[in-house]
């Protein structure tokens, strides 16, 4: 998110702890929050940060520390005090009546039970006024039931705003949304950024996290343990050094020191090689490496394979076992597009991610190929949800019939999913793998982003 972040401070935690019995769920923790910023919040279960946020919202009050919101003190304990100092929150799991209008939802508290009659034009103005300033196309009109998951955040948050929210809390926002929904949820919030709205994001995505953010604050075992700074930083080169080994392991960057072995001989710094040893990559930029976008499907379908003889003879590419080669992925792998001969580069993300699986995956004599390694990097990034589940199953099916498989995802629920060991990056050092079932998407989150967890060490 590329917006600078102004100085001025809107909220500042002092000293927050909370007690429940013996167990201190927050201990002294003191954040702050500048204007126009988007501080991520990330932590295992039981970390903290629920608790945290019912503290600023005001359904919890706090045992020890302040909170300040625009330079004044907040009253503890108050939820209505929160949403009087501009403090919203949207909870991953929406409280809309479904039964309602968009308009009555919007409403429903903001006027007094008593109150002999409703406002409902300027509601429905103010509404709309809220709606456009955003980017929240909203039908005042329609039944909450009949909208998509996405719409009805997007009410959620239109309820917030409606009501004056200049901070918003984001409670896993896109743990029940499609990935169109989500990059209009990240349009959302540059647009709230850039008008000077503060949010606290709170997601397991490091990818999404890096994304939106500007700080990233660390929970663990209720005490804030790190703070790290992610303007500037991306999902791709995050610094951790993912990019690098996996251009190692598909023959397009050479070791500065150090071996790789396959099959126990010495690894090459040459794709074509690699190819010819049964490798397969699924590489993490499909457009600009995984294909050549102004070529025909045909041609990114052996385009890998062209320098063996299964496709040419000499010089010369054998253009009708090529072209058939190319309808068999197309109908192995149900890659939909404008024919054999349509460019690659106007295929949807799924389908070209589908032609790249089934170049890698079947074999020159139409037979499904076992590869004997998968360096599969970001391999669903991008995809709907029908697509990422389709290549999800096309790995582990190559697992099962042998494949070694290295995914390579910042998405941990993918980690978790595919994963039967897992081994994180941090500042190019590679920890030791573990069986999947030792790490929580939670710790693996927490050692993505540097913080050491002695329970997998």
């Amino acid at each position: 998110m590329e917006v600078a972040v102004a100085h001025e401070t809107v909220l500042r935690l002092r000293g927050i702890t909370k007690r429940f019995g013996t167990l201190v769920a927050n201990d002294g923790i003191s954040l702050t929050l500048a204007r126009g910023e988007v501080l991520a919040l990330l932590g295992e279960n039981g970390a903290g940060k629920s608790t945290l946020m019912s503290i600023l919202f005001g359904h919890y009050r706090a045992d020890e520390g302040d909170i300040d919101v625009f330079g004044a003190p907040l009253a503890p304990g108050n939820p209505k005090a929160a949403l009087a100092a501009g403090i919203g929150m949207v909870h991953q799991h929406f409280t809309l009546a479904d039964n309602l209008s968009v308009l009555d939802n919007v409403m429903m508290g903001s006027e007094p039970l008593w109150q002999p009659f409703t406002r409902r034009t300027e509601a429905r103005a103010k509404l709309l006024d809220v709606a456009q300033r955003f980017g929240l196309p909203v039908v005042p009109e329609a039944r909450v039931g009949t909208l998509s998951v996405g719409e009805r955040q997007r009410v959620e948050i239109l309820k917030a705003l409606y009501r004056g929210a200049r901070i918003l809390i984001l409670d896993e926002p896109t743990a029940v949304l499609t990935p169109q929904e989500s990059e209009a949820l990240f349009d959302t919030l540059a647009e709230m950024v850039a008008q000077g709205l503060s949010i606290i994001f709170i997601s397991h995505k490091l990818g999404e996290v890096l994304r939106v953010s500007h700080r990233i604050a660390v929970l663990r075992g209720g005490k804030l343990v790190a703070e790290v700074p992610a303007a500037g930083t991306t999902q791709a080169v995050s610094g951790n050094g993912q990019v690098a080994l996996a251009e190692l392991l598909c023959g397009t960057r050479r070791a500065t020191a150090g071996t790789v072995r396959l099959l126990g001989a010495p690894l090459r710094a040459s794709p074509a090689w690699l190819v010819q040893q049964g490798v397969a990559r699924i590489p993490e930029d499909r457009h600009a490496v995984g294909v050549v976008g102004d070529l025909p499907l045909w041609e990114n379908a052996v385009s890998e394979r062209l320098r063996g003889s299964d496709f040419r003879r000499g010089p010369v590419v054998r253009r009708a076992t090529a072209r058939a080669q190319a309808q068999r992925i197309v109908q192995a792998f149900d890659v939909r597009g404008g024919g054999l001969d349509a460019t690659a580069r106007s295929l949807s993300g799924g389908n070209m991610q589908k032609l790249i699986l089934g170049r890698a995956l079947l074999a020159p004599d139409g037979a499904v190929a076992t590869p004997r390694l998968i360096v599969a990097h970001q391999p669903t990034w991008g995809l709907d949800i029908g697509a990422v589940a389709y290549v999800q199953q096309q790995l582990v099916a190559a697992r099962d019939a042998g494949a070694a498989v290295l995914v390579i995802s910042d998405d941990l629920d993918e980690v978790m999913v595919l994963g039967d060991r897992i081994a994180v990056m941090h500042g190019g050092e590679l920890v030791e793998a573990r069986a999947a079932d030792a790490w929580t998407r939670e710790t693996i989150g927490l050692a993505m982003a540097g913080v050491h967890d002695e329970s997998t060490a």
